[in-house]
């Protein structure tokens, strides 16, 4: 049970920003950002007509960025030097808290300490990118930038204006970022590239079979001991009909064991040439021998054959140029950079404590040009201001009421989080303790995070909010009791199908309804299902247990007969149809042997809740303006019960908030 314990001082990702959902997952461009966005910087537009002051590459920067190219915030755009643009409105004062004053000196330097590195080196390498675009006069026009966002946009069905909002919300990237951070550098990439883009009739071919050709069915076991799999593949050729759970029991490939063994098609001329030499040649229904790819070794059964879509060559071939161009830019663009990097005499001084103490106030120096101290802060600003920002207002709220009520978080309260979460995060030392070394090897070097920036942003206000929730935590018999139902006593076997619109759920009810067998109902989630899971796997799902959080489905689900149809289960914005399959039998531990696990299971998740609710009325109780953002909250007028409504007699007001969960997040933190 600690391993599901839901945890602050866990690392998250990625880096500042929030994951792509599905359909930002197939961007193309985006996919090309993740390869080649480490190299470069800020904002340019265009690369044409600079003036000399002090250098032509320098001028060129500061030209293209007073040219943004799609709808900008208010903040105004800013050069890979990371000068304020003329005019600039940016204000010194920057937020108060409860009247505490924080500056653009303090956000500056917390800007720096969190991501001066990333920034310095993208800001140097988008400086490399502007001058070779100078010295081969390559321009990357305002109308080359427009037309490919609309390229883009249209990709997906979406106007321009969608898809930019889209990007905002889901990604985090603004409109003007968008423009200047990713299409432009990857238009003047491309036209840096010159010829190694060009795509032969023989690669479009190749690639037409990939997307439109036919592709197999299957399902995967894939292990990394070579005696285990021929011993799985001996069983699974003496019952094929057992292969889904021979995958979900064995496989190592946890995605696809979860989906019992089901795999996306496979398509010719993928990845792995080995696999697909063996699955195209297998009858349907077939269990492979063990084949050895990507340093696994893999046993398939071929499901069917999917049929070549309906399409020819010549109507193909321009949408599958531009996905070749795309994915060749990947590799192209990391080539271009090495040759501008070797090119180029680069002194990197932020890195180097004798250079800084020697050049103090200068970053880094490209071919004798600077890039000072100051131009990487407001450059860290413009990119990350308002997240570290918000940050830096949740942790004086922390500071302020810990020295309201005289409590101090210590040392040793960092470390005693270090070690629970250690404790959650990664597998314990033989005689049970801890692992903190490995936990903090995990954080700092595999996720590329300061020590010092992991206790003090991300460790340091989980301890504050446990020593400010203090003990209102408290777990009666009945908690323990539910606790142990949930974990050791019986569940519910079912079927389900989920749908997103409640029309279709009634109508997929009557069906299942006027046939109610497994089978009919398997394959009504196979086609109407609209999570992956149980459309995959025919409506099975994992076993539904009392007091697992969703009381209605529960409720239902243990009302059930086995054979038995639910009515249409409204779930959040969903509607879930089950049919039960029968109950699973209690397991036989005794209550006494686990009390003290669920009892630090259910105090921890708890502890949890009180947290939120404590940083939610410190939010409440707080008068927050935050001027990077042109946010502002002030506490209500009305009595405390009623902490965070706004009274009828106050002025309206927006609210400086933290994710849902109500826990601070002072930096986000990548990792696993």
């Amino acid at each position: 049970m600690t391993q599901n314990r839901s945890d602050d001082t866990r690392p998250e990702t990625p880096r500042g920003r929030r994951r792509l959902k599905m359909l930002l997952g197939g961007l193309c461009v985006v996919a090309l950002c993740v390869a080649i966005r480490y190299y470069w910087g800020a904002d340019p537009a265009s690369a044409q007509s600079p003036r000399r002051t002090p250098s032509q590459a320098d001028a060129a920067v500061k030209t293209a960025s007073r040219s943004p190219v799609a709808p900008s915030s208010n903040a105004p755009a800013r050069s890979a030097r990371g000068e304020p643009a003329a005019g600039s409105s940016v204000p010194s004062l920057v937020a108060t808290v409860n009247t505490q004053r924080i500056t653009r000196e303090d956000l500056a330097r917390d800007c720096l300490k969190h991501y001066g590195k990333e920034v310095l080196e993208s800001m140097v390498n988008k400086h490399l990118i502007v001058r070779e675009c100078q010295r081969q006069r390559v321009a990357v026009t305002r109308k080359d930038v427009d037309d490919e966002i609309g390229r883009m946009a249209q990709r997906f069905g979406i106007p321009v204006d969608k898809w930019l909002k889209m990007l905002k919300q889901e990604r985090n990237i603004t409109p003007t970022q968008y423009a200047n951070d990713i299409i432009w550098p990857t238009l003047a990439l491309r036209k840096l590239a010159g010829d190694r883009l060009r795509v032969t009739e023989e690669e479009k071919k190749k690639e037409f079979e990939t997307m439109c050709g036919e592709a197999v069915r299957a399902r995967l076991i894939a292990v990394s001991d070579p005696q285990k799999a021929k011993k799985l593949q001996a069983q699974a050729m003496a019952n094929p009909g057992d292969f889904g759970n021979l995958a979900k029991d064995y496989s190592e490939d946890a995605p696809s064991a979860s989906a019992k063994g089901v795999i996306q098609p496979i398509r010719q001329h993928g990845t792995y040439k080995e696999i697909e030499d063996v699955v195209f040649r297998m009858a349907d229904g077939a269990v492979s021998p063990v084949i050895h790819a990507g340093g696994q070794y893999v046993i398939l059964k071929r499901e069917g054959l999917l049929p070549a879509m309906q399409v020819t060559f010549e109507e193909k071939a321009p949408q599958i140029e531009l996905v070749l161009r795309d994915r060749k830019m990947r590799s192209v663009a990391q080539d271009v950079f090495k040759e501008l990097q070797k090119n180029a005499k680069v002194q990197n001084v932020l890195n180097d404590p004798a250079k800084r103490q020697k050049m103090p106030g200068v970053a880094a120096l490209i071919d004798g040009d600077q890039i000072t101290v100051r131009e990487l802060a407001e450059e860290c600003i413009d990119r990350h201001g308002q997240e570290v920002l918000e940050g830096m207002i949740n942790r004086r709220l922390l500071e302020q009421e810990c020295q309201k009520r005289n409590l101090t978080v210590t040392d040793a309260d960092v470390d005693q989080e270090i070690a629970r979460a250690a404790l959650a995060g990664v597998k314990p030392k033989d005689d049970g303790s801890p692992d903190v070394k490995a936990w903090l090897t995990l954080v700092t070097k595999k996720q590329n995070i300061p020590l010092d920036i992991y206790r003090n942003d991300v460790v340091w206000p989980s301890a504050a909010l446990k020593k400010l929730a203090g003990d209102e935590v408290k777990i009666t018999e009945d908690d323990l009791q539910k606790g142990y139902e949930a974990n050791y006593g019986p569940r519910v076997r079912c079927l389900a199908i989920v749908l997103n619109n409640e029309r279709r759920a009634q109508q997929v009810w009557e069906m299942a309804r006027a046939k109610n067998t497994a089978e009919y109902f398997g394959d009504l989630a196979a086609e109407y299902s609209v999570e992956p899971g149980s459309q995959a796997l025919r409506g099975e799902v994992p076993p539904i247990k009392k007091f697992g959080g969703q009381p209605v489905l529960e409720k239902e689900a243990f009302a059930l007969k086995p054979g038995e149809l639910s009515g249409v289960i409204p779930v959040g914005d969903k509607f879930v149809l089950l049919r039960c399959e029968g109950f699973t039998q209690t397991t036989g531990v005794d209550f006494a042997k686990v009390r003290d696990e669920i009892y630090q299971d259910i105090h921890e998740k708890k502890m949890r809740l009180a947290m939120a609710a404590c940083f939610e009325n410190l939010q409440d109780s707080a008068t927050i303006d935050n001027y990077l953002a042109g946010t502002s909250h002030s506490p209500t007028l009305q009595p405390a019960k009623s902490a965070g409504k706004p009274s009828a007699n106050a002025p309206a007001r927006s609210a400086t908030r933290t994710p849902a969960a109500g826990l601070p997040t002072l930096r986000q933190v990548p990792g696993g």
